[in-house]
């Protein structure tokens, strides 16, 4: 057994080891190294061509973070590593503007020589700010193993150049242009300094610098302007585009040709475009015709968002005719459709995939449920997310669809909200869905019998009582875990009104 040591002997070794651990650490020479270099500004320049590479990332913070502007534009030039991620540094709260400007300087620099330095690496640089997160965080350690993905490929061994007699040395081969990836929201307001730089750096290399954009917002902006900042963005690199304009039809088709261009996009959300009451059939059907035939040219196409579009009724089948994939998101919400739009897209070959459907404020009520029935039945066996919300379905036709509901094995949430819909469809809708083992999330309407007038008045009394029953027939039916709930626009004010069990009230229903 060990000796019993002395409460002093105790007491004094918790009092150090507190205070060692309350002290500060001390700087790491890594860190002292950094700081010793940018006090000589002049050294730290010099010193670039024989610095460790390890050394680079934390002295090109360290400079950022000071606003070197002279160094920065030197470590650009030198950058060891195929891809600078500069827009992880770039925060919000933080003014960068003139260090941004800087290290895009120390790019033209490095552009405009014909010859390239001994050490040039750099292939990308990347201004997106959620991208590599932990670049400049990790390389102050020893995991240096995970930045493989911002290393250039392995240098292939140089193969001995054979001499031919009579034979001149070919033209040497265009530099390779250094591509900038950037997430674009273009909207009106204050200008972008920071995005006007960089659109005078372009057009001043053009050739050598490539304006690469993944993600692209459109919002309030004259069309002019949005066409003049395409015109220099290499379109095909657009994977995810969201249009929020409210634009005329006629604005749409001067668009057209863009997106037509974009042959890398998988998602494209498109809102609010509305026919003025002045254009003719025959230049509505022009416009038309100009914005779908620009769907044959995207191959690659994953999710299409349509909302508040005046011109699908009728026409659905013309647009779903020109995509070339098969859909894993159709979103279709508060626009008008007919129903044989509905029976188009329910026999449409690229809807039978679908992960994600949704028809929200799409006016069902006076339509045959059977195109609905048909369209869930046929995407059943990959179905996960079903949004009906404000469709206006009445209990009969809920009852249709209610075998095809129960056939999507893949199924996790499900909404239709906004819904006249009985507690006896209710309850028949858990039983035909609680052998789905995935479905978890059931966001249903407060049904009929808790409203206490025709005016849509509701009782919580009433409707807590049903949402109590719904919750004691999942915990008989062995799917305890299954989470329905209630949601319901405030007459008022349009916010939503939650039921779990208990009401979570807009504030209209508090007390003054």
């Amino acid at each position: 057994m060990w000796p019993k040591l002395p409460q002093v002997y105790l007491q004094d070794s918790f009092r150090s080891r507190f205070i060692r651990m309350s002290m500060p650490a001390p700087p790491r020479l890594l860190d002292l190294a950094g700081q010793s270099l940018l006090r000589d500004q002049a050294s730290a320049i010099a010193a670039l061509e024989v610095l460790p590479m390890e050394l680079f990332p934390p002295l090109f913070t360290a400079a950022f973070a000071g606003r070197y502007s002279e160094i920065l534009k030197v470590m650009v030039q030198a950058w060891p590593f195929a891809c600078l991620p500069l827009g992880a540094l770039m925060k919000e709260q933080q003014p960068h503007q003139e260090t941004f400007q800087a290290a895009l300087d120390g790019l033209d620099v490095l552009l405009a020589q014909e010859v390239r330095p001994r050490r040039w690496k750099l292939q990308v640089l990347d201004l997106r700010k959620n991208a590599h997160q932990d670049f400049w965080t990790v390389w102050s350690g020893t995991r240096a193993s995970m930045y493989s993905l911002l290393e250039p490929e392995v240098a292939q061994p140089m193969k001995k150049k054979l001499k031919v007699d009579g034979c001149k040395p070919g033209p040497k081969p265009p530099l390779a242009p250094v591509e900038v990836l950037i997430d674009l929201c273009l909207k009106e307001g204050t200008p972008d300094e920071s995005l006007a730089y960089l659109i005078q750096k372009v057009q001043q290399r053009k050739g050598l610098l490539h304006l690469c954009c993944k993600k692209l917002k459109i919002f309030a902006m004259p069309i002019q302007n949005i066409k003049k900042i395409l015109k220099i963005v290499q379109l095909d690199s657009i994977q995810d585009l969201e249009v929020n304009c409210t634009w005329k039809l006629s604005t749409l088709g001067k668009f057209a040709p863009h997106l037509g261009q974009m042959g890398s996009l998988r998602r494209l959300l498109l809102s609010h475009i509305h026919m003025s009451s002045h254009t003719t059939p025959a230049k509505e059907e022009h416009c038309v015709n100009q914005f779908t035939a620009q769907f044959l040219r995207l191959h690659h196409l994953e999710e299409l968002y349509l909302d508040s579009i005046s011109f699908l009724e009728d026409r659905l089948d013309q647009v779903l005719s020109c995509l070339k994939t098969p859909l894993e998101t159709l979103s279709i919400t508060n626009c008008l459709l007919s129903e044989s739009d509905l029976t188009h897209l329910s026999q449409h070959l690229n809807v039978s995939q679908l992960k994600d459907l949704g028809l929200s404020g799409v006016n069902l009520t006076n339509m045959s449920p059977a195109p609905l029935q048909v369209l869930i039945e046929r995407a059943s066996a990959t179905l996960q997310d079903l949004d009906l919300d404000e469709c206006g379905i009445m209990d009969s036709q809920f009852t249709v669809i209610l075998p095809a509901l129960g056939r999507c094995s893949q199924l996790t949430t499900f909404s239709f909200c906004g819904n006249p819909i009985s507690m006896a469809v209710l309850e028949n809708l858990l039983r035909h869905t609680i052998g789905l083992s995935k479905l978890s999330h059931v966001l249903y309407p407060a049904p009929l019998e808790s409203y206490e007038d025709v005016r849509g008045t509701l009782h919580l009394g009433r409707l807590a009582q049903l949402h109590a029953r719904l919750k004691q027939m999942l915990q008989e039916l062995g799917r305890p875990g299954m989470v329905w709930f209630s949601a319901n626009p405030c007459p008022h004010c349009g916010d939503r009104t939650f039921y779990d069990p208990e009401p979570i009230l807009c504030p209209c229903y508090m007390p003054a």
